[in-house]
């Protein structure tokens, strides 16, 4: 399990560490790179955020430097409010994209908060908004199918269509085995969307989806069944012109850890990979440790008729990892072919010297000079808080020196 540093380009806004945003992928176009929409969450003040974050990587430096652009959208028209546990998808129509938001939650309004119930919460109005990533106008709509608020639900979208899965209505306090599917037609003028209601759901809350090889087949894992109550099985659920199957599969051999913890939560890693995170116990129990697993779906065949064929767990230990910094919160993996050439081992690393310049801003790890002959034992700290043994080293060989991290000179 690997951590790579990142920074924020200088024309970036900042963005705050948030729980449970709705997050959606955008596809390149237009010259654009990819990047991802994220909007709403929590702060760790215990406020809800109504931002709207287009995130995309900037550049991929040769020396494992990976550098981000956040820029916030401005919204206008009929923005959504701040809210956490809601959806973003996005779907394609006559040539244009738009953002669906739907479902989530907030505090109660303003004129209705009181001392006893100021931390309350509440479903937000089933309200679906459409947003337009290129100009930020909002639009919200009322359907008569979505008759609740939700939350903590799945949307799956392929083309025009967002199929909303499960979800919990605070209301009522109940899990139903919702499915919906949203069409929306992105028609010159004003949008038009209809819903349909479907009866092959599943009741369930919190869930990962993980896409397959296939662009439109996710397997469905993890989440609750009830309060504290894991949903312990697995789903495939493929999306083709037909609409919507859902299949369930044999789950993976869950082992004691996972089976037996009250609380789990994670997310995608694409092509059949999830990451699961469970509290580790003990006695007495560690603060704030957790056990980091590794879910892989495989599939073998051809012709479309592709099936789960096996699976397989891989635990990572954290108890001895160092705590992250807010800043340190995102990660973005790279595609395969460049993750190999940059192991552990550093093998196939490639030394750009366009990078050389900010690398004292940076400090991200850059193998050192050939011949270099710095002494481990003279080193000046990096960072504020290594003070028994550096995180980089000065180097003064070469025009001006450089930092090198302390790994490279064992």
């Amino acid at each position: 399990f690997k951590l790579r540093p990142i920074s924020f380009s200088n024309n970036s806004c900042y963005l705050p560490p948030l729980r449970c945003p709705a997050i959606a992928r955008l596809e390149p176009r237009n010259g654009s790179p990819e990047s991802y929409v994220i909007h709403g969450g929590r702060t760790p003040n215990n406020e809800l955020s109504a931002a709207l974050y287009v995130l995309s990587v900037e550049s991929r430096g040769c020396n494992r430097k990976l550098t981000l652009c956040c820029q916030e959208k401005e919204l206008a028209g009929e923005p959504p409010g701040a809210r956490y546990g809601h959806t973003a998808s996005v779907v394609h129509s006559r040539g244009k994209r738009a953002c669906v938001l739907f479902g989530g939650r907030s505090y109660q309004p303003p004129g209705q908060r009181t001392t006893e119930t100021w931390n309350s919460m509440v479903d937000c109005p089933p309200q679906v908004f459409l947003v337009d990533l290129d100009y930020g106008c909002c639009s919200a709509h009322y359907l008569p199918e979505l008759a609740d608020g939700q939350s903590f639900h799945l949307a799956l979208n392929r083309g025009d269509c967002v199929y909303l899965l499960g979800g919990h209505t605070l209301a009522s306090d109940s899990r139903p085995p919702r499915l919906f599917r949203l069409r929306v037609e992105l028609l010159l003028g004003s949008p038009k969307l209809c819903c349909d209601v479907l009866d092959n759901g599943l009741s369930i809350t919190s869930a990962i989806a993980t896409r397959l090889g296939s662009a439109h087949e996710y397997v469905v894992l993890g989440g609750y069944q009830a309060d504290q109550q894991k949903q312990l099985q697995c789903h495939l659920v493929v999306l083709d012109e037909n609409g919507i199957r859902i299949e369930p599969q044999a789950p993976p051999p869950w082992n004691g850890e996972i089976s037996s913890s009250r609380l789990w939560f994670g997310g995608s890693l694409g092509k059949g990979h999830a990451l699961l995170a469970v509290p580790a116990e003990g006695n007495p129990a560690p603060a704030d440790a957790f056990y980091l697993y590794q879910v892989s779906f495989e599939q073998e065949g051809a012709g479309g008729e592709d099936v789960l064929q096996g699976y397989s767990q891989e635990s990572t230990d954290m108890e001895d990892s160092t705590p992250l910094e807010d800043s340190e919160e995102l990660y973005f993996g790279r595609e395969p072919h460049e993750l190999e050439m940059l192991d552990s081992d550093g093998e196939g690393e490639v030394y750009n010297e366009d990078d050389e310049e900010d690398e004292t801003q940076a400090g991200y790890w850059i193998r050192c000079c050939a011949g270099c002959q710095v002494d481990p034992n003279m080193w000046e700290p990096f960072y504020s808080t290594e003070l028994t043994r550096p995180a980089m080293i000065f180097c003064s060989r070469g025009e001006g020196g450089h930092w090198v991290h302390a790994q490279c000179m064992e």
